[in-house]
C-alpha cells in the first residue's frame, strides 16, 4: 500500500469521469474534535445533505462548533459520543446498526466492540452518498475486524479510524485495521488535543507507526469523485478541528 501525506488537497483528476457529470459530486468534510465531523455531501445541483456524526458534550474540554444536520450518526451513548442536543436543526437519528435511507443517502450501521473482549458496543457506519463510500468506525476497540465486518464494510473511500488508544484502538494497532480495509484516504480521528481532558496519544504516533514524520492540519477536506486516489495508492489527511 503506497502512502502519501495530504497537505493541502487532493488532485488528482481522472478525465473518464468528468464527462460522465460526476465531477460535481463532492463531500465537504470538517472534524470538531474526538470522533465528531459534519459532512456536507451535494452533486452541486439539486441535492444536498448535511451528516454529523458523534457530537460530544462539551465538558471534555472542547467546544463543540455550531452544527446543524439532516442526518445524525451515533455510535454509542457515551458523553463524550452522544450530545443530540448540541446538534440544531431536526435531524434523522441514527443510533444502532441497520440499514437506513435518508434523503437519498445509504447508510449500515454495522455492529461492534468498544474493547477487545466483546464487551461493550460500538456502531460502525457506512456511508454511500454522491458516488462515495465512507466508513467512521466510532471508538473501534477490537484489534481487527471480522470477516462478517469486512464484508459489510465493504469498499472504502474515506476512512474515518480512531488512533489515541486507551479507549479505542492505539496508533500501533490502527494500521492492521487499515490494512484490512484498504481506504483510499485515511482521516484519524479520537486523538490527543490540547483542550481535551481526556488523555490520548497524540496523532504523531499514528503517522510515525504509518512512515510519516509529521503533518500539517488542514481546516476542511473537500473529496471528489474525480480527485480519489488512484487504485493501490493511500492518502493520510489531518484536520484540525
Amino acid at each position: 500500500m503506497k502512502l502519501k501525506l495530504v497537505y493541502d488537497k487532493i488532485n488528482y483528476i481522472n478525465p473518464v469521469f468528468i464527462d460522465a457529470g460526476l465531477n460535481f459530486y463532492m463531500a465537504k468534510i470538517t472534524w470538531a474534535g474526538q470522533s465528531c465531523f459534519q459532512i456536507s455531501v451535494s452533486n452541486s445541483k439539486d441535492h444536498q445533505a448535511e451528516i454529523v456524526i458523534d457530537p460530544f458534550d462539551e465538558k471534555i474540554g472542547l467546544k463543540l462548533p455550531n452544527l446543524s444536520s439532516d442526518i445524525l450518526l451515533i455510535t454509542h451513548d457515551h458523553y463524550d459520543h452522544s450530545n443530540v442536543k448540541g446538534v440544531k436543526g431536526d435531524p434523522f437519528i441514527i443510533n444502532s446498526p441497520g440499514e437506513y435511507e435518508v434523503k437519498g443517502i445509504f447508510i449500515q450501521g454495522i455492529p461492534s466492540f468498544h474493547d477487545d473482549k466483546e464487551g461493550e458496543g460500538n456502531t460502525i457506519y457506512t456511508i454511500e452518498a454522491e458516488g462515495m463510500r465512507i466508513c467512521h468506525l466510532g471508538d473501534l476497540g477490537q484489534k481487527q475486524l471480522t470477516d462478517d465486518q469486512l464484508d459489510k464494510i465493504g469498499t472504502v473511500d474515506v476512512l474515518m479510524i480512531p488512533v489515541g488508544g486507551t479507549y479505542t484502538i492505539s496508533s500501533a494497532e490502527a494500521p492492521k485495521i487499515i490494512g484490512q480495509i484498504d481506504p483510499k484516504i485515511i482521516i484519524p480521528m479520537h486523538f490527543g488535543l490540547p483542550k481535551l481532558k481526556v488523555e490520548l496519544d497524540d496523532v504523531g504516533k499514528f503517522l510515525k507507526a504509518m512512515g510519516k514524520n509529521s503533518s500539517e492540519e488542514i481546516d476542511k477536506l473537500t473529496v471528489k469523485v474525480v480527485t480519489l486516489p488512484k487504485e493501490g495508492q493511500t492518502e493520510i489527511v489531518v484536520l484540525k478541528p
